[in-house]
């Protein structure tokens, strides 16, 4: 599978709503973005991504989408980047290491307090190797629900070229 049909099928799991705002963690190039900008009307998204680079080139794919107002960008460190006192309805995450390599407790404490009353934290990842999907949608539920987050559903889907793991909390 490639990152974008990664991302297109990872998008097709928010289940998008024309009015949501939505924060993505880790944008890369914006590809999320410009999917979630199909569906908004009224609706917004912010994208957090570390590098310069990357929030270049998403801002540049998604120009229409930020002069209309529905996507604009944040260049920082997840934890470093000013929200301010934003809630979102869905907070997503595509293959971002952080939540699966180390203990993300910072990182969990912010998503917590920037998701909306009713909200849904998405995390989806692509292990490298496929057998390891469950032992994957585990660990990324257990970490969640050590962190003030309930898990709603694991879903570990067998695409075309790889097995892809999407797991879905609230806060407690």
């Amino acid at each position: 599978m490639s990152a974008s049909e990664r991302i297109a099928w990872a998008v097709d799991r928010l289940a998008v709503e024309p009015g949501d705002r939505l924060l993505e963690i880790g944008c890369g190039h914006g590809v999320a973005v410009s999917l979630v900008c199909e569906s908004l009307d009224g609706g917004s998204i912010v994208a957090v991504d570390r590098s310069a680079k990357m929030i270049d080139a998403a801002t540049k794919r998604n120009e229409d989408h930020v002069a209309a107002g529905r996507a604009s960008f944040v260049c920082a460190p997840f934890d470093q980047a000013d929200l301010g006192d934003a809630r979102f309805d869905t907070i997503f995450a595509v293959h971002v290491g952080v939540f699966s390599q180390r203990q993300p407790a910072l990182e969990l404490s912010i998503v917590a307090n920037h998701l909306a009353d009713g909200g849904r934290f998405h995390l989806l990842y692509q292990p490298l190797v496929a057998a390891t999907a469950r032992a994957t949608s585990e660990t990324l539920s257990t970490t969640l629900e050590s962190h003030r987050f309930s898990v709603d559903s694991v879903l570990v889907e067998d695409l075309a070229a790889a097995t892809a793991v999407c797991v879905i909390a609230g806060k407690r």
